[in-house]
């Protein structure tokens, strides 16, 4: 398939030789890193400014790709030599995991250094050491000398209003150095009373500033943290606007699901400090770039994508027809009505709903799943996230179809038109409540694998039986016996084993 436009920087090789290219942006690898080197390298307000600069020798803008990294590495390795002791609270001697870590982004970087690897031994420890550095990321504990902080709040609730200001005068009054950025809408709400706050905190005319769409995505101020005050509506509206490098997302659940609000908001001033003063640890949840073309080529969007892409026939009547490639390789052509492709996160969503799996976000994967499709036989699959996949809705397709990106901006396919989907540089940190569990958050969300424990019936029976029943159980147990649980077979009036005997 041809494209007019220039290729997204992922390496497509052969899963049987190689590993892709990591996908994890490189401001928050070497936040993880910066947790392991000496504290003499100084955070700023800037989440990777003191590390670029580091290896850059100026602004860390110029950071483009891993090789930076590598060589950033084996620079910090050179200057903790000179450093005596290593962190103490660290399993190993940091030093090591940097020549480690440096040495291994020079072979996945190097084309000619996988193709040196000599044994499939060497090809198991560099695959191993990829799996050891992905944990050691999801342990990273991010410190921030944290100056500016944005606040999302749930749109059509007019309840969180009066929440966002307890909120915004908190941080006021206990951060005398932040910048609390609310949406600019609140500016002439009554319920935020702008004009009060001022008068209760005259520093809030400084540092208390507003939010607009286009702020966001003209990049111009360095948010260290989004705090979102809402459901997973309003975490999936921060990544519709963090369309690049996203800030770690703090959310407090005011909503009905709470997937993705992993914090109360009665516990926000305990929650905030913490974060502002120990750090934090996050989940880098993947997301997808999806970019939609013309029969032509031509890109008419492009957008980041946190839970689902979906294609369906939308208004038309017919079953739309779509031919899916992987890695420019034809995969199937389904005839449904449509198909939905979602990250590990949104397996939870709409894919659940059309008969998906649930997929643990830490999960590398893609998930694709077919919406009524006309063969039984199509069900849904889970890919490598190293696949770059094409929709495209073919010529002989008897109607054109409607792809939307989480649920938002609906874009029309016409008849040769395609979206490509891979995953994003950019993924969406968010962090960690380390007493909220994803296992505990789909039991008790979805109910998953929920059922009823059998319990006794002695509540059913007559006082007489009753008194008679508790007789015999504490004979039971004074003679050092357990009549519910035992080995003994005679003491079970009732014992089926003894038909299978006969």
């Amino acid at each position: 398939m041809q494209n007019s436009t220039t290729s997204p920087p992922f390496i497509r090789r052969s899963s049987s030789s190689a590993q892709k290219e990591p996908v994890l942006h490189d401001s928050l690898l070497l936040q993880s890193i910066h947790q392991q080197i000496p504290s003499s390298i100084s955070s700023t307000s800037s989440s990777s400014t003191s590390l670029s600069v580091v290896i850059n020798g100026k602004n860390g803008n110029n950071l483009q790709n891993s090789s930076y990294i590598a060589d950033g590495l084996e620079k910090l390795h050179l200057r903790n030599n000179h450093q005596h002791n290593c962190i103490a609270s660290a399993p190993a001697c940091p030093n090591n995991d940097l020549e480690n870590d440096a040495v291994l982004f020079n072979t996945l970087n190097n084309t000619e250094g996988l193709s040196s690897v000599r044994s499939h031994m060497d090809l198991a420890k560099t695959a191993n050491s990829v799996r050891t550095l992905a944990k050691r990321l999801n342990r990273a504990t991010i410190s921030l000398n944290v100056k500016s902080v944005i606040i999302i709040t749930k749109a059509r609730d007019n309840s969180l209003i009066y929440l966002t200001k307890e909120m915004v005068e908190w941080l006021l009054v206990n951060f005398s150095s932040m910048n609390v950025y609310v949406d600019k809408k609140l500016e002439t709400s009554h319920r935020f009373d702008y004009q009060g706050l001022l008068n209760d905190v005259p520093t809030a005319t400084v540092r208390l500033k507003f939010w607009d769409k286009q702020l966001i995505l003209a990049n111009s101020v360095p948010f260290d943290f989004v705090i979102t005050l809402g459901g997973d509506g309003t975490v999936l509206h921060a990544s519709t606007m963090f369309q690049n490098v996203v800030p770690p997302i703090i959310s407090f659940s005011l909503g009905s699901l709470g997937f993705l609000t992993n914090f109360e908001f009665e516990n926000f001033r305990e929650v905030l400090s913490k974060a502002a003063t120990k750090g934090v640890k996050t989940d880098l949840r993947m997301r997808f770039t999806c970019k939609v073309h013309a029969a032509d080529g031509t890109i008419i969007c492009e957008q980041q994508v946190l839970n689902e892409l979906t294609i369906d026939r939308g208004p038309s009547p017919y079953v739309t027809m779509l031919e899916l490639y992987g890695d420019e390789h034809l995969l199937t052509v389904a005839q449904a009505d449509g198909l939905i492709i979602a990250t590990p996160t949104g397996s939870t969503a709409y894919s659940l709903s059309a008969g998906g799996s649930l997929v643990h976000p830490e999960v590398s994967c893609i998930c694709i799943t077919p919406i009524c499709p006309h063969t039984l036989s199509f069900r849904p699959i889970m890919v490598p996230d190293s696949i770059k996949l094409t929709v495209k809705v073919p010529s002989r397709s008897r109607s054109t179809a409607w792809a939307a990106f989480d649920g938002r901006n609906r874009v029309k396919l016409e008849v040769g038109g395609y979206v490509t989907i891979c995953a994003s540089r950019f993924p969406f940190p968010t962090v960690k409540n380390e007493n909220n569990l994803y296992f505990e958050n789909v039991s008790r969300v979805l109910n998953w694998n929920v059922r009823k424990e059998q319990k006794g019936f002695k509540h059913l029976l007559s006082d007489k039986n009753k008194k008679i029943c508790d007789a015999e159980e504490n004979a039971s147990i004074a003679a050092g016996s357990d009549t519910i649980q035992t080995d003994d077979e005679e003491l079970w009036d009732i014992d089926y084993s003894d038909l299978d005997e006969n």
